[in-house]
């Protein structure tokens, strides 16, 4: 198979999908991007016209946004076992909160950010997202009855994506905690993988 390209910055989501490519063992190039330059230059902007990382290209097939990466990777890489078998409910569970995390998750966290969050019934039913506890409400669900990860026993993709996600919104505070989250966390950050990602990217910084 041939090799990827990882284009990320190591203070960006493209930790997201450094985690990922360890996981499912794959072999890579890692090209860091300066915010500004390198990011902004037109060979970049011709893989990726946002200007931002991450990215993975392998031969003329680009894959940009944290979810599609995850996404594609664990089908690329069936063997590593990160995608639940199609046809079954798990995997519409997959897809479903994918892009859960991909959509309400992250419009509400930087919505909340930038000091904008629903609060009246009608702002609430506009924005696609609710707000933001509702957010961290159906994230809690995923985890109340004290399953191991959020599609039940078996780790996926899933997990690397929106499980970063709430791990970062605890770190950062941009996520307000609920009850799970913090076993949950520690469970998916002590993987290998992720350890040895997070040393890659802590390495990257310089």
């Amino acid at each position: 198979m041939t090799a990827l390209k990882f284009y990320t910055n190591p203070m960006s989501r493209g930790r997201i999908a450094r985690w990922m490519l360890e996981e499912v063992g794959a072999e890579y190039e890692t090209v860091v991007l300066e915010y500004g330059t390198t990011m902004k230059a037109p060979d970049y902007l011709a893989l990726n016209p946002m200007g931002k990382v991450p990215t993975v290209t392998r031969g003329d097939t680009v894959v940009t946004e944290c979810a599609a990466i995850c996404l594609w990777l664990a089908e690329d890489y069936p063997e590593a076992g990160l995608a639940p078998a199609p046809g079954t409910p798990e995997r519409g569970a997959y897809y479903r909160w994918m892009l859960f995390g991909a959509g309400p998750v992250e419009a509400a966290v930087t919505a909340a950010a930038f000091g904008y969050d629903p609060e009246t019934p009608e702002a609430y039913g506009r924005a696609g997202w609710g707000n933001l506890a509702a957010v961290a409400d159906a994230l809690a669900g995923l985890l109340a009855d004290g399953r191991t990860h959020l599609l039940g026993e078996p780790f996926s993709a899933l997990d690397v994506y929106l499980g970063s996600q709430i791990a970062w919104g605890r770190q950062f505070g941009t996520l307000p905690d609920r009850p799970g989250f913090d076993a949950y966390i520690a469970r998916i950050m002590g993987r290998e993988a992720a350890v040895r990602a997070r040393g890659l990217d802590d390495a990257a910084m310089g």
